[in-house]
């Protein structure tokens, strides 16, 4: 199920918090205590999750089922008092390889295959028949947080859940399950015990929710579609390039930040509080801060359990280098099974290192900030076409066109139908001043007043009104 269809607004989402806020009913229900209270609600939410997911291909549940059940069984062997520490190493192992391994089949075999083929085939052999599998929706998402708890238990900084079925609840929470943000389960442990439902609390939520969910269809939608033309189109200026590109980092940006903000607000509604995933990072001044603000939850686990465990900067400025080049080299092929997104993680990886080298400096550190800002979006730019070509050579050929050896007479079609009408052009200038914004949509919405009530009532209507005219267009994260 998508948030941004009309099964999810008027439909499960109302139907979800009216069974939410009816328990406990009133009569003898109603003197049950906080904890009762909340595992019924925990177990409603389970529920209501399995079908969220089940909503693509019910198979996926007993996948995703799978994970937790192992996860929670390794979780209670490492707690276990007296366990020795073997024992607990075992399980720590066991758990492991249970959600990487379910990864790499399900994300990274047929890559495996396909890869190997090739070499195959440039050695003289024959090729072996490839094994298409279904990417499971959100997979990379719910089998890291799996893991991270059956790590964190084993580093004693999380507590083991009380109940199989608060921890399935926690993997399967429907808000941030397919897309983000990864929620580590020591940041949400007490709040599954109990949470504080407020009216205030309940309507931030909202707030951020129709702001994300207007980001998401007013703007990271239409621009899909320029992004898309630029990118399958051959003989574009190089401007044209440039301007294409930028409409994708938008569109990737009010795609996966809307979608954030989404299940941040989706959260509070319910009770939970989600970190924040974004930090306006097309505002940094340099790779390493654009790091710190953009996919905060993945950039923080990444740094947890592999920069840091492999030494991180306590080993020599070479050992930091390689450490930061293998992390960005893993965070890249995360994102997908293609060469483009090692690419695109090597890119960062080598930018990241060389800030490094200059004590987290740049090489433009002297020029005025607006300046810094723009070189740092220029970089990121070059690196979005890793990201969204489908093979190193349209990589190539489109950064190509970006620096001038490229272009041709069919571009002119390009730029009448696609980029320079009124319409991308005004979205184009929406989203560089929204970028811009000192202010963002979580300290927008931390307080909700009526004259802001009276600006989103009409962005949501519009949004819902944009979603009814919109092909399908589920979030770019999903992939993921």
């Amino acid at each position: 199920m998508v948030f941004t269809t009309h099964i999810f607004v008027f439909y499960f989402l109302p139907a979800v918090l009216f069974a939410y806020y009816a328990i406990p009913p009133v009569g003898r229900m109603a003197r049950l205590s906080p904890e009762a209270v909340s595992r019924s609600r925990n177990a409603l939410l389970l529920a209501a999750s399995y079908v969220f997911y089940g909503w693509w291909n019910p198979w996926f549940v007993l996948l995703m089922l799978l994970v937790t059940l192992a996860n929670y069984a390794c979780g209670e062997a490492i707690a276990r008092p007296g366990a020795s520490r073997l024992r607990r190493k075992r399980a720590l192992a066991a758990a492991v390889a249970v959600s990487l391994g379910t990864l790499a089949v399900f994300k990274y075999l047929v890559f495996f295959q396909v890869n190997l083929n090739e070499v195959l085939t440039r050695c003289g052999a024959g090729s072996l028949p490839v094994l298409r599998i279904a990417l499971p929706v959100g997979i990379s998402f719910y089998t890291f947080q799996a893991l991270s708890y059956s790590i964190d238990v084993y580093r004693g900084t999380a507590p083991p859940a009380r109940s199989l079925a608060d921890f399935a609840c926690y993997i399967a929470l429907f808000p941030q399950l397919v897309a983000g943000p990864i929620v580590r389960y020591h940041t949400v442990a007490e709040q599954l015990v109990g949470r504080p439902h407020t009216l205030a609390r309940f309507a931030s939520g909202v707030a951020l929710f129709v702001l994300g969910f207007a980001k998401k269809v007013l703007l990271a939608n239409p621009l899909g579609g320029v992004a898309d033309a630029a990118f399958a189109a051959s003989g574009l200026t190089a401007f044209d390039a440039w301007l294409g590109v930028t409409a994708y980092a938008f569109q990737i940006y009010f795609d996966f930040c809307g979608y954030s903000d989404m299940a941040v607000g989706l959260g509070r509604m319910i009770g939970f509080e989600f970190m924040k995933n974004f930090d306006a990072p097309y505002r940094a001044e340099s790779i390493t801060e654009f790091w710190r603000r953009w996919h905060i939850s993945l950039s923080t686990f990444l740094r947890d359990y592999l920069y840091i465990p492999l030494g991180g900067s306590r080993r020599g400025a070479g050992r930091t280098y390689l450490n930061l080049g293998l992390v960005m080299l893993l965070g890249g092929l995360w994102h997908g099974a293609n060469w483009t997104f090692v690419a695109w993680g090597a890119f960062h990886g080598l930018l990241l290192a060389g800030e490094r080298r200059l004590g987290r400096q740049t090489l433009y550190r002297a020029l005025p900030r607006p300046a810094r800002v723009a070189v740092t979006f220029a970089l990121v730019l070059i690196s979005w076409v890793l990201f969204r070509s489908e093979s190193l050579g349209a990589a190539g050929d489109y950064l190509k066109t970006m620096f001038g050896m490229g272009g041709g007479g069919e571009g002119a079609f390009f730029v009448a139908a696609y980029l320079y009408q009124p319409t991308p052009v005004a979205l184009m200038l929406l989203c560089a001043a929204l970028v811009a914004a000192p202010l963002q949509a979580h300290q927008w919405s931390e307080r909700i007043t009526w004259p802001k009530a009276l600006v989103l009532a009409p962005a949501f209507l519009l949004a819902l009104l944009a979603m009814f005219t919109q092909a399908f267009n589920p979030f770019l994260y999903f992939q993921f």
